[in-house]
């Protein structure tokens, strides 16, 4: 069955989605199980810590054994468990990692712990096997809009960060004000697209010289200010304008930094991650951004762009082939360096 390469069965529970995958010497990618709690979360507009925790609790043990069902193989055919230990919320995190320890404890298995930003840098590991470090990437997702210099599969030196709100957190809460539902990047990109991203005048906010860190929570506050400022003139709120005008301000400063870093650390490729990486228009702008440069653009597809599994296998298997295993003391971390466990 397993034919010389390296079974990884991957776990994933930093935040709402609850994730099991199996690959194949990292990047070939045998099945992956995803059970989401959006419908359930939506209710409260955003996720609830220990709701998530609960679900976890439930559909764990059946998210694991979909993936493996659906692989083809045995437990014993499984060489290594790979599982996201953080950062996240506290609680969703100790489910998987409980649970991969369980595993490599009652299979005699070795486990890897692995950074969930690591993670979501593999995923283009998997949507292209030709993909090889160095390159410059961009995770962009609800919790974080970062640029990160991949030197290899295991060395990643963090450029730049969010100050305060990320992108993704930032179309959440400004959907919230619009009322136009929960999670607001998919919905505030649906508008968008019917929209002028010129309508309205927002600021790009691109901090001091050379910095490749971001800040949207100013761009947010425009948003409401505009908002409540056409409400109380009794004006009817242009949607599709707005979304478009808001979405065009982040996405332009996320491209723009992207492509500064690049060019200083000499990179030659760019890489989209994490759930903001499903954007139509960061993909679109990107993708521009890097043939007018004569840059290699690479993304994932969408699936792989939330919080899945695969990419946690796909990470686990690189850092096993530099020997960077983990033990049965593997705790969860709500915040985690970047560097974590990879030395």
């Amino acid at each position: 069955m397993k034919q010389g390469k390296m079974i990884v069965l991957g776990i994933e529970s930093s935040c709402d989605d609850t994730s099991a995958a199996v690959t194949a010497d990292g990047r070939e990618l045998l099945s992956l199980s995803i059970s989401s709690q959006i419908d359930i979360h939506t209710l409260y507009g955003g996720v609830v810590p220990e709701i998530a925790s609960r679900n976890h609790l439930k559909n764990i043990n059946t998210v694991i054994q979909q993936a493996v069902d659906e692989a083809g193989i045995e437990y014993a055919d499984i060489d290594l468990i790979g599982v996201t230990c953080g950062p996240g919320l506290i609680g969703a995190l100790l489910v998987g990692v409980s649970a991969a320890k369980a595993l490599a404890y009652a299979l005699d298995k070795p486990i890897v712990g692995v950074h969930h930003l690591q993670g979501h840098i593999a995923a283009n590991y998997i949507q292209a096997p030709e993909l090889q470090p160095p390159f410059t990437a961009v995770v962009a997702s609800g919790g974080n809009t970062d640029i990160i210099d991949v030197r290899g599969y295991n060395d990643l030196v963090m450029l730049g960060q969010t100050r305060d709100d990320a992108a993704g957190e930032a179309m959440d809460k400004v959907a919230r004000v619009m009322g136009i539902g929960y999670p607001g990047g998919p919905v505030i990109d649906r508008l968008a697209r019917d929209g002028n991203p010129e309508a309205i005048d927002f600021k790009r906010v691109m901090l001091e010289k050379g910095s490749y860190d971001f800040s949207f929570s100013g761009l947010k506050t425009q948003v409401i200010n505009y908002v409540n400022h056409e409400r109380m003139m009794g004006r009817e709120i242009p949607k599709e304008d707005l979304a478009a005008s808001f979405q065009q301000a982040i996405m332009e400063v996320i491209v723009s930094k992207a492509l500064e870093a690049a060019e200083e650390y000499g990179r030659n490729r760019i890489a989209l991650a994490g759930g903001v990486a499903s954007n139509s228009l960061l993909r679109r702008m990107m993708e521009e951004a890097c043939r007018q440069r004569g840059l290699e653009y690479y993304r994932p597809e969408p699936v792989l762009c939330t919080d899945n599994a695969a990419m946690i296998a796909c990470a686990a298997y690189y850092k096993a082939q530099e020997g960077l295993f983990s033990d049965l003391s593997l705790d969860a971390y709500p915040v985690l360096d970047l560097r974590w466990g990879m030395e």
